[in-house]
């Protein structure tokens, strides 16, 4: 039994303010698969990413993205978001360096992003909000 009543509105609030924003980035691969790739080589230090790859990762993620949002196998696609944005919080460390540059201020934003990421994988159990039921 859930303790607190307004916890699975909370936990589906952030499970689809998360969704929204990865999936503002995932469709970018589509759109924009070269801006993509520049992220990736300044980032990630993979240079040479073609359109055909970026549209492979946007389609795992977007398929990620789905099971997230409506809560299937939530330890798995829970986990894996909170991996690939802990990935992507940290992959930008000097930016945190040197806030007052433009745009870095902006890279501050993945810090709480990241802390909802946390904190629904955690609380994934009492996340039921309109969610896939689990098996057990």
């Amino acid at each position: 039994m859930n303790p607190e009543p307004r916890l699975p509105l909370a936990l589906l609030l952030l499970r689809v303010s998360v969704f929204f924003v990865m999936f503002m980035w995932t469709i970018d691969k589509f759109i924009q698969p070269e801006h993509g790739a520049k992220i990736i080589e300044k980032f990630y230090f993979l240079p040479g990413v073609g359109a055909p790859v970026m549209f492979a990762i946007g389609a795992l993620e977007l398929a990620l993205l789905v099971a997230f949002v409506i809560g299937f196998a939530r330890k798995w696609s829970y986990g894996l978001v909170l991996a690939i944005h802990a990935v992507s919080t940290l992959s930008s460390w000097q930016k945190y360096l040197h806030p007052s540059e433009y745009p870095n201020l902006l890279f501050f934003a993945a810090w709480p992003m990241l802390a909802a990421c946390l904190a629904l994988f955690l609380l994934r159990e009492s996340d039921t909000l309109l969610t896939v039921p689990s098996r057990r």
